[in-house]
Parts: structure tokens; C-alpha cells; sequence
């Protein structure tokens, strides 16, 4: 039976590159029949990475049977996997979040799970001396996911190994750090086509505070004037996201890759009090910028409170 490998929800660069290279490794190293697939189409970033190696996309799924071989990666979080994610038959767990819990599996089975700032970087120690085998296409995933999770190294996530290991691919297959960066974050910008709830779910995380059911939203970009022109008809359509996702309420964090802050949209009293709470700010009018504030995982999670 092939194994199938994949991450997230609304897959990013790490959800997307992390399973195609780890079936690449599975079916030519391991000699163990495995597919990348995704749970949702790629946000533009991930879309342009897989054009740009000339990978072939993975396909969507949006079920998959019971008993399936399944190796999971860039998560732990049920919330964010099939909703019969127990019934598969788990092989393993390749992360860097946080552990939810929830996950039940048939059997033992390899978890890792290390304070990396990317998926792919894991994988490329997990390979240890094999990862030399990595023809050029997936070293550029790897180092397309490392980039992106790191926001080229700006991210407070990022350590000193992600950093020497993105180093290390990028002199092996000849590429500029900073000009490659610049082409990621370009696409990763191009939103224009995306309607406000394809916004609002794009790059999304499920979290409770404190009762309230959130749906933690984040957008990266270097041209963040493009989404904050559209706060109004994007504040309009929280409403509607969360009634369909069961949310209480929607919160997008707009980042600012260059500036290195976030710009927090506030349509109602609740989300005031919760930037106050949170962040120690003062909220006066429908945003607040947070200087500093690059991380869901690190800084936006851990920090949210009512």
C-alpha cells in the first residue's frame, strides 16, 4: 500500500514542499512506495516554488479511507487534518509546532518534533548522510521551505542550524539568498485574485481563548498596502468565515516582511479587548500595528488572552 505524506490544511511553502520532499526521500531512498498529496490548493508561494522546480503538484484530496498509511507532517493538530485522521494508520509525525494532542495511532510509531523554524529543516537531519542524495530540485524545496518559515532568517523562529542549513543548499545549487527571498515574498504577495474569505483562510490556524473559538489568521507579505485597502470588505467578511468554519471570530494579522511588524485588523470590541489583553497595546481605531510581531507560532498563539 503506498504511504501517503502530507501536512495542513491551507498548505503554505513548508505544508507543501515538507511532503513532496519526504515521498521523494520514502520512494528513493527507503525504497517504501509513498505520495505527497494536499488537503487545499497551495497559497501562491508554495504554487510558484512548485513551478519554479519544476515539481509535479501533488494532488488535492479532501478524503482519505480508513486504514490509509499516512505520514504527517508540519502538524500535530487534529483540527487542521482529515477528520478521520484517527483511523488512518499513522506511520509518523514530522513537526516543529507545539503538541496539541487528540492524535490516536494503531501503534508506536516515530514522532519527531523539534524547536526548528521549519519542517524541512528536520528532515534534512533526519536524512542524515543521505541527504546528500537530494538531487537539485528537492535541496530547492528544502531550502524554499526554510526561507519561507524563516522569513528569510527575520523570524525570532529562526535558529542558527535552519540558518547554516539554508546557507549550505544555497551554495550547493549556486543561488543568491537575498534575490531568491525576493522572488518567494513577491508571490507570496500576489493576492490580488483571491476573494476576502480565501484571504481570511489562506494561511489559518484553529485556537480557543479563554471559551472563544478563533480562527488565527496571518498574511506575509512585502506589499501589505494591498490587503490593508481591502480591511473593510475583509473586516465585512469575517462574519460570514466564521459562521461556516464554527468560529467565533476571525482575527487576520497582516505582516509586514520588511518592516517587520504586524497590522492587526479590529471590526469589533471583542478583538479591541483581546489586542489589549494580548499585546499590551492601545487599540483606537479598526487596526494596530504590533512592531516585532512576526510569528503566529512564537509570538501570536502563546500571547493571545482575554
Amino acid at each position: 500500500m503506498t504511504t501517503l505524506v502530507f501536512g495542513h490544511k491551507s498548505p503554505d511553502t513548508d505544508s507543501t514542499g515538507s511532503p513532496i520532499i519526504w515521498a521523494w526521500y520514502l520512494n528513493e531512498v527507503k525504497g517504501t512506495p509513498a505520495e505527497a498529496v494536499l488537503l487545499g490548493e497551495p497559497n501562491t508561494e508554495a504554487a510558484f516554488v512548485i513551478k519554479r522546480w519544476e515539481c509535479p503538484k501533488p494532488r488535492i484530496v479532501t478524503e482519505i479511507a480508513d486504514g490509509t498509511k499516512a505520514v504527517i507532517v508540519d502538524t500535530n493538530n487534529p483540527a487542521e487534518l482529515p477528520a478521520n485522521v484517527n483511523a488512518l494508520d499513522i506511520l509518523a509525525i514530522i513537526d516543529h509546532h507545539k503538541l496539541v494532542g487528540g492524535l490516536e495511532t494503531k501503534g508506536p510509531i516515530d514522532i519527531t518534533i523539534r524547536p526548528l523554524a521549519c519542517t524541512a529543516t528536520i528532515m534534512h537531519d533526519l536524512m542524515d548522510s543521505d541527504a546528500a542524495l537530494m538531487p537539485n530540485w528537492v535541496k530547492g524545496l528544502m531550502l524554499s521551505c526554510i526561507l519561507s518559515d524563516t522569513l528569510e532568517f527575520r523570524s525570532p523562529t529562526t535558529t542558527p542550524h535552519d540558518r547554516a542549513v539554508a546557507e549550505k543548499l544555497a551554495a550547493d545549487l549556486g543561488i543568491a539568498i537575498p534575490a531568491y527571498a525576493s522572488e518567494l515574498f513577491e508571490a507570496k504577495s500576489d493576492v490580488g485574485a483571491f476573494s476576502d474569505a480565501e484571504l481570511l483562510r489562506m494561511d489559518s490556524k484553529e485556537y480557543t481563548v479563554a471559551g472563544k473559538d478563533l480562527r488565527v489568521s496571518v498574511l506575509e507579505t512585502t506589499a501589505p498596502k494591498l490587503i490593508l485597502d481591502r480591511k473593510d470588505s475583509l473586516m465585512a467578511s469575517m462574519t460570514g468565515v466564521a459562521a461556516e468554519d464554527g468560529a467565533d471570530q476571525v482575527l487576520l494579522f497582516v505582516v509586514d516582511i520588511l518592516k517587520e511588524e504586524a497590522t492587526l485588523l479590529v471590526p469589533n470590541d471583542l478583538v479591541k479587548q483581546l489586542a489589549e489583553a494580548s499585546f499590551g497595546c492601545t487599540v483606537t481605531g479598526d487596526t494596530v500595528v504590533l512592531p516585532g510581531i512576526m510569528s503566529r507560532k512564537k509570538q501570536i498563539i502563546p500571547a493571545l488572552k482575554l
